[in-house]
């Protein structure tokens, strides 16, 4: 659990949604090989901003896992996203991936905690795998189903691109400043 995944490791798509990502990825290099157009792959994990906040899910008391449960989640904040997008567009060769994520190395709740200080609403509750399966949906369990510590590596040294958020406490800190 947790393991560290960097852009060479051959996909292992266990869930449906998994599954249909790598499916549109095959779909967006076929396309650019019978084109002869350059695809370049940014897999985007949870993309954040001040509009793209789990605050209703707070709000409501929704719960996170209990640490010994707990998955680690991967994020990029929407305008080093973009940043990314536009650089891969000149920088990138054709055919590559890029794990488009930020430096951070956060357990879900941890995430969700850090959240919940910024904008002054109340920690979710921490319960075990087994009640959260009664509790949550089952999109929102499915991201729970995974775990892995996404490396940005390649993003860093073939896009040169320094992050202006390289982790999520730096992203809400520009939230609160705001």
């Amino acid at each position: 659990m947790g393991e560290a995944v960097p852009e060479t490791r051959p996909v292992r798509a266990a869930t449906a949604r998994a599954r249909r990502r790598v499916d549109a990825e095959s779909v967006l290099r076929r396309f650019g090989g019978r084109h002869g157009c350059g695809v370049a792959i940014l897999r985007a994990p949870g993309i954040y901003a001040a509009d793209r906040l789990p605050v209703e899910r707070l709000k409501r008391g929704d719960p996170v896992l209990a640490r010994q449960d707990d998955v680690f989640t991967n994020h990029i904040h929407a305008d080093d996203l973009a940043r990314l997008a536009g650089l891969a567009l000149f920088r990138a060769g054709s055919g590559r991936v890029f794990n488009a994520c930020d430096d951070s190395a956060l357990r879900m709740g941890d995430y969700f905690d850090q959240v919940a200080d910024a904008l002054n609403l109340p920690r979710p509750p921490r319960v075990e795998r087994s009640e959260a399966v009664g509790r949550l949906s089952p999109m929102t369990l499915s991201f729970m189903s995974e775990s892995r510590r996404i490396l940005n590596a390649r993003v860093k040294r073939e896009l040169r691109v320094r992050l202006r958020y390289p982790t999520i406490t730096d992203g809400l800190r520009h939230l609160r400043e705001r």
